[in-house]
């Protein structure tokens, strides 16, 4: 019976170190986002030039049959008669989320798109801690997002590749990204502006996306 009982012990106690030792370890992965259902949209908001006078149209909608969410809409640079004054571009959208995220453990943020050979921008928020004009919003950081006309690929951005910017604009400084402190994500797209090689200028966009996560790659 004693023999029973140390042996029953030992197996409990490596039971229990295994278990501290999965707990200290830090997950390779994690889900941000998906796009399965209606309710999963909900959290994302559509915004464009149309706000304050532009003629660009947007939506981000659920096809049901895949699971999976869609962000259409036509980019147009042109503006209406009551547009604006000091409005000084137009031909964008985006769709955006506020959800506070800790990504510490992570180094990468991965997505699975099926794009329109156009370049989309991939933007994180965190809180401010670098000084940055206005001080009072999050810090902006931002990296491109090339997605493959008509195919489904999987987009691996390393958090290191986002730059900081304020109003589409990079702005030069040394700070690091506060990946504990996310306030929100986003995607948009512009008519004019990007890399070379993807699509460029007005007209339609598709970007279907089925998710979004953190990964820690080694």
């Amino acid at each position: 019976m004693l023999r029973a009982l140390l042996q029953s012990s030992l197996a409990a106690t490596r039971r229990a170190v295994a278990w501290n030792l999965k707990d200290l370890t830090p997950a390779t992965e994690c889900d941000l986002f998906k796009f399965a259902t209606a309710a999963d949209l909900i959290q994302w908001e559509v915004y464009s030039d149309a706000e304050n006078g532009g003629m660009t149209t947007a939506s981000f909608v659920s096809n049901g049959d895949l699971g999976t969410g869609v962000f259409a809409g036509n980019l147009s640079v042109e503006l209406m008669e009551h547009a604006n004054t000091r409005m000084r571009r137009s031909g964008f959208s985006g769709i955006r989320t506020v959800q506070d995220l800790n990504l510490e453990d992570f180094n990468t943020i991965a997505m699975r798109v099926k794009g329109d050979g156009r370049c989309y921008v991939s933007t994180i928020r965190t809180e401010n801690w670098m000084g940055a004009p206005g001080a009072t919003d999050p810090n902006t950081w931002q990296a491109f997002v090339f997605a493959p006309r008509d195919e489904w690929s999987v987009i691996k951005i390393p958090l290191a590749r986002y730059l900081p910017t304020w109003k589409g604009k990079i702005v030069e400084s040394d700070a690091e990204m506060n990946a504990a402190r996310v306030t929100g994500m986003g995607l948009s797209l512009t008519a004019e502006g990007g890399p070379e090689g993807g699509e460029q200028g007005p007209g339609p966009f598709c970007l279907e996306l089925d998710w979004i996560k953190a990964l820690r790659v080694t």
